[in-house]
């Protein structure tokens, strides 16, 4: 197929292709990466002391306090989100803000203040879960594969 539309562009099209690539920027590749590393674990190292003043402070126990900890953490990303910050570190960060759940939280809110002139229910509502539908569907069947997989195979440690 690539090379059927290859054949169909003129040679003035392909040398200026082929111009544009050569004077294409390159990439930092490994800068994005190590970026993306550091931010994600610092994501990461703040729901941990998130998680250990949950503990500590409040007597949490280690599984109770999680869903306080991602809460948080939401809440956290939506705040910077809304004051326009989230979206400066992710540009800066790239992947790093996406992977945690700030990143979902942070692209959910987005949507919402993007339409937001549309109105709370087709605005709002409407687009804000475009993107948390599919995450949601997917993630179920996910979790459905896995739940048929170890029901099939159980699970190492013998539970």
């Amino acid at each position: 197929m690539v090379t059927n539309s290859k054949s169909k562009i003129t040679k003035t099209q392909q040398q200026y292709q082929d111009l544009a690539k050569k004077n294409e920027p390159q990439r930092p590749v490994f800068r994005n990466c190590i970026l993306a590393f550091l931010v994600g674990g610092f994501i990461c190292e703040i729901g941990q002391f998130l998680t250990l003043m949950f503990t500590k402070w409040f007597g949490f126990t280690k599984e109770a306090a999680s869903n306080p900890t991602v809460a948080s953490l939401v809440l956290i990303s939506v705040i910077l989100t809304s004051f326009g910050l989230y979206d400066k570190i992710a540009q800066w960060a790239g992947a790093g803000t996406a992977v945690p759940v700030t990143g979902f939280a942070n692209s959910m809110c987005s949507a919402a203040l993007e339409h937001r002139s549309e109105g709370f229910v087709l605005g709002v509502g409407g687009n804000m879960f475009k993107l948390a539908g599919s995450v949601i569907v997917f993630g179920a069947v996910a979790a459905f594969f896995v739940g048929i997989f170890q029901l099939l195979f159980g699970t190492p440690g013998g539970h």
